[in-house]
């Protein structure tokens, strides 16, 4: 049952042209203008550091941002707001069968993604490899569950689809341009890097840059807080989760 499930979850993916875009295309376009416009030159803004290199473990956190902030959430709100979990109940498919394809498929975006933009920053632009690989492949995994984790927070509130719209961007747009998911945290005023503080999307990048780069005394403090995100988010969407 669960294969054909899956299989279902991925041709619906792929035909939801947004996390497709945005998960698959537009971390590579960022790349492509500042890649282009900076190259990947050791420079003295980034401490003798090339720009392509510190900016792809940035954008490695904006793939895992769409896919859990949006595309996961406003996927399981549709479900539930339209009465199909409900209707499953009287079939020998079961709702968690397709929310866990559901999350998969995403999983699997978030993996070519990340794959995507670094075959294109070491092939077109000289990106470097990870200092540190394996723990660059651990801390993306628990970025990416933190992500998901406030993705599973937005749509256990949501009772409807606009409502996860509206919730999904007002926490998203502020994760991407306020976190140096796109934007540099070393180009913004003192201002916005005490709003960048309280984003826990800074302390994916922050991390995924450590691991990347060598890049950083020390990540206690990144651990902590996605590792309390993950904690936190996962407890309350449990307790206000709904099937229907």
């Amino acid at each position: 049952m669960f294969p054909s499930v899956l299989a279902f979850e991925s041709r619906r993916m792929l035909r939801n042209f947004p996390p497709m875009f945005f998960g698959l295309v537009f971390p590579v376009m960022v790349l492509g203008i500042f890649g282009g416009i900076y190259g990947n030159e050791p420079s003295d803004l980034w401490d003798g550091l090339g720009t392509v290199d510190v900016s792809v473990p940035a954008y490695v956190g904006l793939v895992l941002a769409v896919a859990g902030l949006m595309s996961f959430p406003l996927g399981m709100v549709e479900y539930r707001s339209r009465g199909f979990l409900r209707r499953l109940r009287a079939t020998p498919a079961r709702p968690a069968a397709f929310l866990s394809a559901q999350l998969l498929v995403n999983i699997v975006i978030c993996v070519l993604g990340v794959g995507l933009l670094i075959v294109v920053g070491a092939l077109v632009f000289g990106l470097h490899a990870p200092v540190r690989p394996v723990a660059f492949a651990g801390l993306a995994l628990l970025s990416g569950a933190a992500m998901f984790g406030i993705g599973l927070l937005i749509a256990s509130i949501a009772r409807s689809e606009q409502t996860a719209l509206v919730i999904a961007n007002l926490v998203y747009f502020p994760m991407i341009f306020l976190t140096g998911a796109t934007v540099p945290l070393e180009l913004m005023p003192g201002w916005m890097r005490r709003i960048s503080d309280a984003l826990p999307l800074t302390y994916a990048i922050e991390s995924l840059q450590w691991a990347w780069l060598d890049r950083g005394d020390s990540i206690g403090v990144a651990l902590a807080v996605l590792g309390g995100t993950i904690v936190v988010c996962a407890a309350v969407a449990a307790w206000l989760f709904r099937w229907e």
